[in-house]
C-alpha cells in the first residue's frame, strides 16, 4: 500500500515538476511598453524633436485623452537590444490595436507605413499588426521607436470602437510574436469574418425560402436581417473603398437602423403577430436616422448616433421581451430552442452598444463581432430545420389527403357502379316481369286454347310443348329461386314420364336426404333445357331401351350423369360431337353457368353425358 501511494504521489507531482522546470529555463523575453512620450505632428514625417512632449500611459484611448483632437500624434518608445545586431536576430513589435493610419520608424528609418502627410483613417481597429525590426537598424542601447497615429476624434465617429487610439506595443522575437499575431487574428478577425461569410450564405438560403413560400414571410425578414448584420460585421472592409468617413459612418448607422427594423419584423412574423403600424414607424425611423446625421454634420456624428443607438437597443430589447412572452404561450414544445438564439443575439446587442459608448476590455469589446453572427447562424439553422420539418409534415399530409381522396373516389365509383348495376338490375327485373306477364297472359292463353280446341293431335302436341317451354321461360324471367329438392322432383317427373311414353325404361337416382340448397331461376332453367335436349336425343336418335339419370352433390358442385344403352354417336360425327344433336347448345348453356358438359360416346356403346355445375355460385339463401 505504501508503494502504491508513493507511485500515485509521484504521478501527480510529475506534471507540476515538469512545468516548473520549463518555466525555470531561460527563454526569449517580450517587453511591453506601458508608457510613451507623445508630441503633436508637424507634418515633417518624423518625430518633432523641438516640440513639446507629454508622457502618456498605454494603451492610449483618444476618446478619453484627446476627446476633441483630430490631428496626428507621435509616440516615442525607447528600448535596448543588446547583441541583436551581432546575432542577426529579427525583432518585432506587436500592436494589438492601432485605430488610424500608422507610421513606424526605427532609429530614424521608416519600417512601416508612408512618411507622407497623414490622412485620418478608421480601418479595422481590432486588426493586430506585427512590424519587423531589421537587425541592421538596431543598436545595443537606446533604440528609438517612433509611431505616428492619424485617426478620427470621438465626435467624428459613431462608435467609440472607431475613435483613434493605440494599445500597449509589445517588443520581442519576431517568430514568437508571430504566433501571438495568428492567435489574435483568429479570434478578432478570422472567426468574425468566416461567421459573417457563412451568415451571407444563410441569408441567401432563408430569403429564397421565404420568397418561394409567401406563407413563411418571416424567413424573408430573417434573410434580409442576416445580410444586413453580415455587412455590419464586415464594416472594416468598407474603408478599403476609400469612401469619405462621414458617408461611411452615416451609412453604417442607417444600416443598423435597417437591421433593427428587420429584426422586429422578423420577430413579429415569426410569432404570427404582425403589426402594420410598427412597420411604417420603423421605415420612417430609418429615413429619419439618415436625415438627422446629415443635418448634424461630420463633427457631431457620435452624439447623434449614440442617441439613435440607445433608442434602437431599447426597441430591440422590447421586441425580444414581447416575443419571449408570446413564444412561451404559443411554442411550449420548442420554447428554449427558439428563445435561446434570440436571447444570445439580444445580449450581444447590449454588449455592442456598451462597447460603442464605453471603453470595454478587449474580450468584451470584440465578442459581438463573432458571437452575433454565430447566434444568427444558429437561429437560421433552427429556422431551416423547422421549415424542413414543416415541409415534410405538409408532404405527409398531402400524401395522406391524396390517399384518402383516391380511396374516397374509388369508393364513390364503386358505389356508383353498384347503384348503376342495381338500377339496371331493377329495370331489367321489371322488364322481365312485364315480358313474363305478357307471355303468360297473351301467348300462354292462346297456346292453351290451341291445345284444347285443335282437332290435329300433332298441332296439339306442338302447342303443348310450346306452352311448356313458354312456362319455363316465364319462370326464368320472374327470377324466383327454386329449392334444389323441388327442382329434382320436377326433373324426375318430366324425364321419367317422357322416357316411359316412348318405351324407354328410365332409372332416376338422387340423394335421399332433404337438400337445403336453392337454385337461381337462371340455373334451374338452363339445367332443365340441358336435360330436355339430352332426353330428346335419347328418344329420337339413340335407339336405346334403357336410360339412367344419376344426380349427386360433390363438394360445392351439382353433378348430373345421363347414360343410355343406345347405338351411340354415328361414325360420320366422330370428332364433331359439338355439331350434332344439339351438343353445342348444351355445352354453351353449361358454360354460362360456369360449369361444363362432357359427352362420351362410341358406336354400339351408348352415350354418357356428364353435367357439372358449381352449386355455390347459383345458390340463393332462403
Amino acid at each position: 500500500m505504501n508503494c502504491l501511494a508513493l507511485i500515485r504521489s509521484l504521478s501527480l507531482a510529475l506534471p507540476f515538476a515538469l512545468c516548473g522546470a520549463a518555466a525555470a529555463q531561460p527563454g526569449p523575453s517580450v517587453q511591453r511598453f506601458d508608457d510613451a512620450l507623445t508630441a503633436e505632428d508637424t507634418g515633417s514625417g518624423a518625430f518633432p524633436a523641438d516640440a513639446a512632449t507629454k508622457a502618456v500611459t498605454l494603451p492610449d484611448d483618444w476618446a478619453a485623452s484627446r476627446p476633441g483632437a483630430a490631428t496626428a500624434l507621435w509616440y516615442r518608445l525607447r528600448f535596448d537590444a543588446v547583441g541583436a545586431r551581432q546575432d542577426g536576430r529579427v525583432l518585432g513589435v506587436l500592436i494589438e490595436r492601432a485605430c488610424g493610419d500608422l507610421l513606424v520608424r526605427l532609429n530614424g528609418q521608416t519600417v512601416h507605413g508612408d512618411s507622407a502627410p497623414p490622412q485620418p483613417l478608421a480601418p479595422d481597429c481590432e486588426q493586430p499588426l506585427l512590424v519587423a525590426l531589421p537587425a541592421a537598424l538596431l543598436e545595443d542601447r537606446a533604440n528609438t521607436l517612433d509611431l505616428r497615429l492619424a485617426g478620427f476624434a470621438l465626435p467624428q465617429v459613431a462608435s467609440r470602437q472607431r475613435a483613434a487610439g493605440l494599445s500597449a506595443p509589445r517588443l520581442g522575437p519576431h517568430v514568437l510574436l508571430q504566433d501571438e499575431l495568428r492567435a489574435g487574428r483568429l479570434l478578432k478577425v478570422t472567426v468574425p469574418h468566416l461567421a459573417a461569410g457563412a451568415l451571407l450564405l444563410m441569408s441567401l438560403v432563408t430569403f429564397l425560402l421565404g420568397w418561394w413560400h409567401p406563407s413563411e414571410r418571416h424567413l424573408r425578414y430573417f434573410g434580409a436581417l442576416s445580410l444586413a448584420w453580415a455587412l455590419v460585421t464586415l464594416r472594416p472592409w468598407w474603408h478599403g473603398l476609400r469612401v469619405d468617413s462621414f458617408v461611411t459612418e452615416t451609412a453604417l448607422v442607417t444600416l443598423i437602423g435597417v437591421a433593427t427594423l428587420l429584426a422586429i419584423q422578423f420577430l413579429q412574423h415569426f410569432a404570427r403577430r404582425p403589426r402594420r403600424t410598427w412597420s411604417w414607424v420603423l421605415v420612417a425611423q430609418c429615413l429619419l436616422i439618415a436625415v438627422s446625421l446629415v443635418i448634424a454634420g461630420p463633427q457631431r456624428v457620435h452624439a447623434v448616433a449614440s442617441a439613435w443607438y440607445l433608442l434602437l437597443v431599447a426597441e430591440v430589447l422590447f421586441a425580444v421581451g414581447w416575443f419571449v412572452r408570446v413564444a412561451r404561450r404559443t411554442r411550449r414544445r420548442d420554447f428554449w430552442k427558439v428563445v435561446g438564439p434570440v436571447a444570445v443575439a439580444a445580449a450581444m446587442v447590449g454588449i455592442e452598444f456598451a462597447a460603442q459608448q464605453f471603453a470595454l476590455a478587449p474580450p468584451w469589446r470584440v465578442s459581438p463581432n463573432a458571437a452575433m453572427p454565430l447566434a444568427l447562424l444558429g437561429m437560421g439553422l433552427l429556422l431551416v430545420h423547422q421549415y424542413g420539418r414543416s415541409l415534410r409534415s405538409a408532404e405527409e399530409l398531402r400524401n395522406s389527403l391524396e390517399s384518402r381522396i383516391r380511396d374516397t373516389t374509388a369508393a364513390m365509383e364503386r358505389n356508383f357502379a353498384q347503384m348503376a348495376e342495381l338500377r339496371v338490375e331493377q329495370v331489367t327485373q321489371q322488364e322481365r316481369k312485364r315480358i313474363a306477364a305478357d307471355l303468360h297472359d297473351d301467348l300462354g292463353a292462346k297456346l292453351l286454347t290451341i291445345v284444347h280446341t285443335s282437332e290435329s293431335e300433332r298441332i296439339s302436341t306442338l302447342a303443348r310443348e310450346a306452352l311448356e317451354e313458354m312456362r319455363l321461360s316465364v319462370r326464368g324471367l320472374t327470377g324466383k329461386p327454386v329449392k334444389l329438392i323441388d327442382a329434382l322432383g320436377d326433373w324426375r317427373a318430366e324425364v321419367v314420364g317422357r322416357l316411359s311414353q316412348t318405351g324407354v325404361e328410365g332409372e332416376w337416382q338422387a340423394p335421399p336426404e332433404e337438400l337445403p340448397q336453392t337454385l337461381s331461376a337462371r340455373a334451374y332453367v338452363q339445367t332443365t333445357r340441358i336435360l330436355r335436349e339430352a332426353v330428346n336425343n335419347i328418344i329420337k336418335h339413340s335407339g336405346a331401351s334403357r336410360c339412367s339419370i344419376r344426380c349427386t352433390l360433390n363438394g360445392g358442385d351439382f353433378q348430373l350423369k345421363i347414360q343410355d344403352n343406345g347405338k351411340g354417336i354415328p361414325l360420320e360425327l366422330d370428332g364433331r360431337l359439338d355439331r350434332g344433336h344439339g351438343m353445342q347448345g348444351m355445352k354453351h348453356r353449361a358454360k354460362q353457368l360456369q360449369g361444363q358438359c362432357l359427352v362420351e360416346s362410341g358406336p354400339g356403346y351408348g352415350t354418357v353425358i356428364r353435367l357439372t355445375i358449381p352449386l355455390e355460385k347459383h345458390t340463393v339463401a332462403t
